[in-house]
């Protein structure tokens, strides 16, 4: 865990939220909070000192400038200053509350109180330095899509009336853990979560502790999907991957390898303009985009195999 964190501030037009969001992600940030400021908005993120440099800072400072003015809009300023590990943990948690994402989930922190009163899937959350809080579109938009999803499975007929096949699911880029928790709550039988990052892991590790789930139900482990090739002995029937989307264009043909004629797929962390060359890349290998749903400029590809 590092001792010492870089906190970045940006003071934006609301119109480039979603681009310095991105802008940061792609930086390596390990949490980001915004909050309007006037008529303006402030973007904090949080990322390890070891991660970035002086100079990365002011390369960072440079895209925000073009991004900006590729679209007529005024410069956003950006200030960092390094704090240590309690403070970080102070600021991140002071702006994340419980939040409702679709029609059955409820993302509450872990320092929370839990609702007494709500009848929705309850995800208690210490996403620690990871990505997946519930606050992002992109991670919306997959315990959206996994809601449908796993609402729409076909029930077995060979066993007892009305009872489900056991599903099996990757979750490839798992971050803090969200979507592999909220894919067990709706009944998934056994999730792999794997993430390059072992911070990440080990945020999943914690979260799968605090939602009480079985470590048979959710199996995290570092790396990407050439180990979830080895953990299983069949191809899975869903995979979920909410990372980049030059990574997942990457992984495709690898994913496809692990999936059999039935299996669907999430996938997400892709802007708008990005979405032609991901459908491109699953269409190339076996794969037919049934949705694309979208939120600002993010969006999410609901695929099954063709």
């Amino acid at each position: 865990m590092a001792n010492t964190w870089w906190e970045l501030q940006i003071l934006c037009e609301p119109a480039l939220e979603d681009s310095v969001f991105w802008r940061l992600e792609d930086f390596g940030s390990r949490g980001t909070a915004s909050e309007s400021q006037g008529s303006s908005c402030l973007v904090k993120a949080y990322l390890p000192r070891f991660q970035a440099q002086l100079l990365d800072l002011a390369a960072l400072s440079l895209w925000l400038r073009q991004d900006a003015l590729c679209v007529g809009l005024s410069v956003p300023s950006l200030h960092w200053q390094l704090i240590d590990e309690e403070d970080w943990a102070t600021s991140w948690k002071q702006y994340w509350q419980p939040q409702e994402i679709g029609d059955r989930f409820l993302v509450n922190p872990a320092w929370l109180p839990l609702p007494e009163d709500s009848e929705r899937l309850v995800i208690r959350l210490d996403p620690g330095v990871a990505f997946g809080t519930g606050t992002h579109a992109t991670t919306q938009l997959c315990l959206e899509s996994l809601e449908m999803r796993l609402s729409e499975l076909p029930q077995s007929f060979s066993g007892v009336i009305g009872k489900r096949e056991p599903l099996v699911i990757a979750d490839i880029g798992c971050g803090s853990g969200i979507l592999s928790v909220g894919a067990v709550l709706l009944g998934a039988e056994k999730v792999y979560a794997v993430d390059t990052d072992p911070l990440a892991v080990q945020s999943t590790f914690s979260n799968r502790t605090l939602n009480e789930i079985s470590p048979e139900r959710l199996i995290p482990a570092e790396g990407s999907v050439d180990i979830v090739t080895k953990l299983i002995d069949k191809p899975v029937d869903g995979i979920v991957c909410n990372i980049l989307a030059h990574v997942i264009i990457e992984l495709v043909p690898q994913m496809s390898a692990i999936a059999k004629p039935t299996t669907w797929a999430i996938f997400s962390g892709i802007l708008l303009e990005q979405s032609k060359a991901v459908a491109d890349a699953l269409e190339a290998n076996g794969w037919v985009v049934a949705t694309l749903w979208k939120r600002k400029e993010w969006c999410c590809l609901n695929a099954r195999r063709s």
